[in-house]
């Protein structure tokens, strides 16, 4: 009995992706989790996390909003509608990732991992209604989403490099300097999604949604006080990548990352003493993103795995040698030559 090769393998056969268009396929992974983020936030600021009263359809009787449901209606089920072109974005990198040869299984490995993730936080946005969105449930909702970001953030830097051992760029006090920095950032991002669980936005224009009986105020400052912290080490890290003569990437990557936190620090001042406008706290999840994008790609421009395979020539030229038999028309196959007498 012969075997049966699946889809992936049936692709792989006949589509030769290029390397360059894998490591497109990771970026657009990385865009996409970011608007995930954001339109989420959306669904938040906009008091329409229960647009939507129940999961897995919008109503009991309807899967998508009826006109009597409003603007909020719309929004929360657009929300979900995004995860469907987040599946197709992140099955776009796995198959790309699966037909390039040669074969990179940690490639394909990591698209997977972002495939469960977007699973998995499908079921707890589907939770977050059932429970009327539970301020806990809320914010591990945001945290699975920053999880997904990493992984595909991981995904486009290792699309657009090799598979051989890490090697450091710098010396290890150095990458462990960096590394600080990435659990300082992370601990921010943990402690912002406690200020959404206590702060003013709900999610919801009912006044029965339950908080985190924390005082706002309070765990705002440790959230500032957080972001000097890793602005202190942002700034360590950028003169001692200067004093060690680190290579040109990690230093960019340092000084893009000062850009990230001054817009972000900006729009945190604005929208504290402004009352928590809904657009400002909105750019700021947005920020939040683009931090969090920059300190991982500090982490990881301070290590080099060589250059992106090649891929084998036997398989590029028998792939041009079958394209150009299927094409050729019938008067443009060779002539046999005449058997001999």
């Amino acid at each position: 009995m012969p075997n049966t090769l699946n889809p992936l393998e049936l692709i792989a056969r006949r589509w030769q992706p290029s390397a360059r268009f894998v490591e497109r396929a990771a970026l657009a992974t990385v865009i996409m989790a970011v608007i995930i983020v954001v339109t989420g936030g959306a669904v938040r600021l906009t008091e329409s996390g229960l647009g939507c009263p129940t999961w897995p359809t919008c109503t009991a009787e309807s899967l998508t909003p009826t006109p009597a449901m409003g603007i909020n209606g719309i929004v929360e089920f657009g929300n979900r509608a995004l995860t469907g072109v987040l599946c197709v974005i992140v099955g776009l990198f796995i198959i790309a990732a699966r037909a390039r040869h040669p074969r990179r299984r940690s490639l394909t490995r990591l698209g997977w991992a972002q495939f469960w993730i977007v699973m998995g936080n499908a079921v707890v946005g589907g939770i977050t209604v059932l429970t009327g969105l539970n301020p806990y449930i809320v914010s591990s909702h945001f945290l699975l989403s920053t999880g997904l970001l990493t992984v595909a953030v991981v995904s486009w830097k290792r699309a657009g490099e090799g598979d051989g051992e890490p090697r450091g760029l710098v010396a290890r006090p150095v990458r462990q300097l960096a590394f600080v920095l990435v659990l300082a950032t992370a601990a921010l991002t943990v402690i912002g999604t406690v200020v959404t669980g206590s702060g003013q936005h709900a999610g919801d224009a009912s006044k029965d949604v339950h908080r985190i009986p924390l005082d706002w105020q309070e765990i705002t400052q440790l959230h500032v006080d957080f972001v000097y912290i890793v602005v202190g080490l942002s700034v360590a890290l950028w003169f001692t990548l200067r004093a060690v003569k680190a290579p040109a990437a990690p230093r960019r990557a340092v000084l893009e990352l000062f850009g990230c936190l001054l817009f972000q620090g900006v729009i945190g001042y604005v929208q504290y003493f402004n009352g928590q406008p809904e657009l400002i706290v909105g750019l700021h999840m947005f920020g939040s993103t683009l931090v969090w994008i920059g300190v991982l790609r500090i982490f990881l421009a301070l290590r080099d795995r060589g250059p992106v395979p090649a891929a084998p020539e036997s398989t590029t030229a028998a792939t041009d040698a079958g394209d150009a038999t299927e094409t050729a028309s019938p008067a443009e196959q060779p002539a046999k030559a005449p058997a001999a007498r």
